[in-house]
């Protein structure tokens, strides 16, 4: 998933982004509302993490905004990304506030980093009406587990090629361009290029050699996995 959190609080903000990371996710950390309109204005997300009380700006000067008034602005300009709100401030009226302003779920400071990133899952299969469990001949994903299964054993993948993988069966069928995978496996300090994302689509081919299912390259358009007969 590429991610964006928004967050004042500089260690919470590295602590959540390298998490996400280290999760397979691709993660842009915003600090203020100014960078926060910046990023989603140039780069489509899968989900939003969102602090409620956050500087205007980068300035010292700029005083504090609201999450919450940003957030509608994102629902008023038909912006339909999952967000979750993440906020010390968690008093049931103000959980109430934050649903009613679009957000899609709501977690009081501390929380359970991982839990986060399980919900976070499930906000973005319920938004793109993806399925848990999505089979392609002998290859079988279990998107509530993170596990891929190759004839019945689990294939176990690094990060990166385990979410080419999930794109390339969302839908199973589907067509993914070249320029749609390296925006989901890019951050804006990381740029994914073509020749490490030809490597990644090289190195799943060999691991899914002799399955029946592979990934075929259809020039000018993009990839496409598919169950051949073996």
């Amino acid at each position: 998933m590429r991610i964006l959190v928004v967050e004042d609080d500089a260690v919470l903000l590295a602590v959540v982004t390298r998490s996400l990371g280290e999760a397979g996710h691709r993660v842009d950390g915003a600090c203020n509302l100014e960078q926060a309109r910046h990023f989603v204005r140039v780069q489509p997300y899968d989900a939003i993490l969102l602090d409620l009380n956050l500087p205007l700006s980068g300035s010292p000067r700029s005083g504090m905004g609201s999450g919450l008034t940003w957030l509608r602005e994102l629902r008023a300009q038909g912006v339909r990304t999952p967000v979750m709100v993440l906020t010390a401030r968690n008093r049931t009226d103000e959980r109430i506030a934050g649903l009613d302003a679009g957000a899609d779920d709501y977690a009081g400071k501390p929380f359970e980093l991982a839990e986060v990133e399980a919900r976070l899952r499930a906000l973005v299969r319920r938004s793109q009406n993806a399925e848990d469990v999505v089979r392609v001949g002998a290859l079988c994903l279990h998107r509530h587990l993170n596990r891929v299964e190759l004839d019945g054993a689990e294939l176990v993948l690094p990060a990166r090629e385990f979410e080419v993988l999930c794109e390339l069966l969302s839908p199973p069928g589907k067509v993914v361009s070249k320029r749609i995978l390296s925006e989901k496996l890019s951050t804006f300090e990381e740029a994914l290029g073509d020749n490490a994302l030809e490597a990644f689509i090289s190195r799943l081919r060999k691991k899914l050699q002799g399955s029946g299912v592979t990934i075929r390259t259809l020039r000018g358009l993009g990839y496409l996995l598919e169950d051949l007969p073996v």
